[in-house]
């Protein structure tokens, strides 16, 4: 049976192949640069900072569906919303959905800071320096909710450029967890819990 992913993957291509959500390049690296980077958010729940409670999950700039589509399908119980002001990629997102089944993921075409409700967890992936993403997930997050960003090696400069940003919010660094992308070369990440 072809798991949920490889259909994912195959929706995905199709979609690209139109619409250019991630580089050519980047295509034969789809599951190693994107699908298992995205699915990194696995270590956040690891952590174990939420109540069992039902969450909701806001990605920042979802792009081509970076975390959110792969969130959506690897934790249905969620309610995952994909954020972008680019209305093409929030239409893929949407076919995605419904090719997929997927009634969990929520696209929505517009700007993160015009949301009217909250979240229990906010991610960004390649959206924005952490300081500014800060900026956006404090007034979006839940009390104790938590920013899940994606980091590159940088991530400790990044931290200290933040530290103001996160003084003003009383939000803490939780956790920074590194781990590798499945690729030949050395490919670290990095995710960057912070409680707010």
């Amino acid at each position: 049976m072809k798991s949920v992913y490889e259909k994912y993957m195959q929706v995905f291509l199709e979609k690209n192949s139109r619409l250019n959500l991630i580089s050519k390049n980047d295509e034969k690296f789809l599951w190693e640069k994107h699908v298992f980077d995205s699915l990194a958010i696995k270590h956040f729940f690891k952590l174990n900072l939420l109540p069992p409670k039902p969450l909701s999950l806001l990605d920042i700039g979802t792009g081509g569906g970076f975390p959110a589509v792969p969130a959506a399908i690897a934790y249905p119980e969620i309610e995952v919303f994909a954020v972008d002001s680019i209305r093409k990629k929030i239409n893929a997102i949407e076919e995605m959905k419904q090719e997929l089944g997927l009634k969990n993921l929520h696209p929505v075409c517009g700007r993160a800071e015009s949301l009217q409700r909250k979240f229990d967890i906010v991610t960004a992936r390649a959206v924005a320096p952490l300081k500014t993403l800060a900026e956006y997930a404090a007034p979006l997050l839940n009390p104790d909710g938590c920013l899940a960003a994606y980091k590159s090696v940088k991530v400790h400069e990044e931290i200290r450029e933040a530290r103001s940003v996160l003084k003003k919010y009383n939000a803490k660094v939780i956790d920074i967890i590194e781990y590798e992308l499945p690729l030949n070369e050395n490919h670290t990440r990095n995710l960057v819990v912070i409680r707010f």
